[in-house]
C-alpha cells in the first residue's frame, strides 16, 4: 500500500494533470487518512471493488475531486454517496463546504460517520435513506440545495427528475459521466423537453493515469415561470 508521501505525490501529479490546483497540506493529509480507512474497512465489507492503489486513487479520489472545477459555494447534496464518492472526498478537500450525504445502506452510513469523526469534519450530515423513497418529504425536512450531485446512481434524465424539487431556482446539478454522456443528454432532451434545467457547462477531461474519458455536465435550474 502507498505510504503518505507516495499518496500525496500521486495526488498532486493527478490534480495537475486534470488542470486542478494543488491542495494544501492539511487537505492532502485528510485524504491520506481517508484512503487508509477505505483500505482497512474495505477488507471487511464491500465498499469498493479490489484494485491497485493507483487505480483506487484515480477512479475514486481524483475523479471525485473533478467536481472542484465547477462546484460553487454549496451547500452540496450527494445522492447515493456510497463510500463517500464524490461528496465526502470533496468535503475532505474543502472542509468549509456544507455537505449532506444520502446513503441507504447501513454499513456504508457507519463508514461515513466513522470517517467524519476521524477527520474532525464539521458541517456534514449523513442521511440514511433514499431520496426517491421520500418523495416531497425529503425537501420538506432538509430543504433545497444550491448544488446537487451523484456518481453512477442513474442516467441524466431520471436523475434530473429525481432532484427537481430539491433544486432552487439557479441551483446547480452536477452529473459525473463517462463516454455515454452524449447519449444520455440526447435521451433527456427527447424525453423531457419541458425540464426546468438547462445544460450550462460541459467539462471534458481525462483521468491522468489511465486516460479514461470523463464528462462533467453542469445543469442550472431555471427561474420558475411567473
Amino acid at each position: 500500500m502507498f505510504d503518505e508521501e507516495e499518496f500525496s505525490g500521486h495526488l498532486e501529479r493527478g490534480l495537475a494533470g486534470m488542470g486542478l490546483p494543488p491542495l494544501p497540506a492539511p487537505g492532502r493529509g485528510r485524504l491520506w487518512r481517508y484512503f487508509v480507512e477505505l483500505d482497512r474497512w474495505g477488507r471487511k465489507m464491500d465498499l469498493v471493488a479490489p484494485a491497485p492503489d493507483l487505480v483506487r486513487l484515480e477512479s475514486h479520489f481524483l475523479d471525485s475531486l473533478s467536481l472542484l472545477a465547477a462546484l460553487g459555494d454549496g451547500p452540496l447534496l450527494d445522492v447515493g454517496s456510497g463510500a463517500g464518492f464524490p461528496g465526502l472526498v470533496v468535503k475532505t478537500a474543502r472542509p468549509g463546504l456544507a455537505v449532506t450525504l444520502v446513503e441507504p445502506r447501513r454499513k456504508r452510513v457507519d463508514f461515513l460517520k466513522h470517517l467524519i469523526r476521524l477527520l474532525g469534519l464539521a458541517g456534514v450530515e449523513v442521511v440514511e435513506g433514499r431520496v426517491e423513497a421520500e418523495g416531497g418529504r425529503f425537501a420538506a425536512v432538509h430543504g433545497q440545495f444550491p448544488a446537487i450531485t451523484s456518481r453512477a446512481l442513474t442516467e441524466v434524465d431520471p436523475f434530473l427528475a429525481l432532484v427537481e424539487r430539491l433544486s432552487p431556482p439557479q441551483g446547480q446539478v452536477l452529473c459525473m459521466k463517462g463516454p455515454k454522456a452524449e447519449a444520455e443528454l440526447a435521451s433527456w432532451r427527447r424525453s423531457s423537453p419541458a425540464s426546468p434545467f438547462v445544460l450550462e457547462r460541459r467539462l471534458d477531461f481525462r483521468l491522468p493515469f489511465s486516460g479514461a474519458d470523463r464528462r462533467l455536465l453542469v445543469f442550472r435550474r431555471q427561474e420558475a415561470q411567473a
